[in-house]
């Protein structure tokens, strides 16, 4: 069975940084798109961030440009988001989540944004930004 474990949430001040983990078992990252969403109560799930599967291109939302960046370890089927600069409107349940890289990263553009797309979800971590 498929399983991602999402990490690394907590409390941080407005300014401060975190970093959240994604860690994959069961399949090897190196074959999957790896997106960060973002969800608050009452609002639709927000994606953030998309790293590619072999490489370290990403796709980002307009609201984190400059202050979030994806990478990944692949000797530890590992996908984590840096956080810095974080803002009260970055609190949020974020979620990592996983498709399968049948389409070139090119054509990903149109498509990483969208929920519909993601196979396997990790079960979320926490982040609140205090003001």
């Amino acid at each position: 069975e498929v399983q991602l474990q999402a990490s690394g949430g907590g409390l941080v001040q407005t300014g401060g940084s975190l970093r959240l983990s994604c860690v994959a078992s069961e399949i090897s990252l190196k074959t999957y798109y790896v997106t960060w969403f973002r969800q608050v109560p009452g609002k639709e799930r927000e994606a953030v961030i998309c790293i590619e599967s072999v490489g370290s291109r990403t796709y980002s939302a307009d609201s984190v440009n400059g202050r979030f960046t994806a990478s990944r370890d692949d000797a530890r089927n590992t996908v984590y988001l840096q956080m810095n600069d974080l803002r009260p409107e970055d609190t949020a349940m974020y979620y990592c989540a996983v498709d399968y890289d049948y389409s070139t990263w090119e054509r990903y553009s149109s498509r990483w944004y969208r929920t519909i797309e993601y196979d396997h979800w990790g079960q979320g971590t926490l982040v609140t930004v205090s003001s």
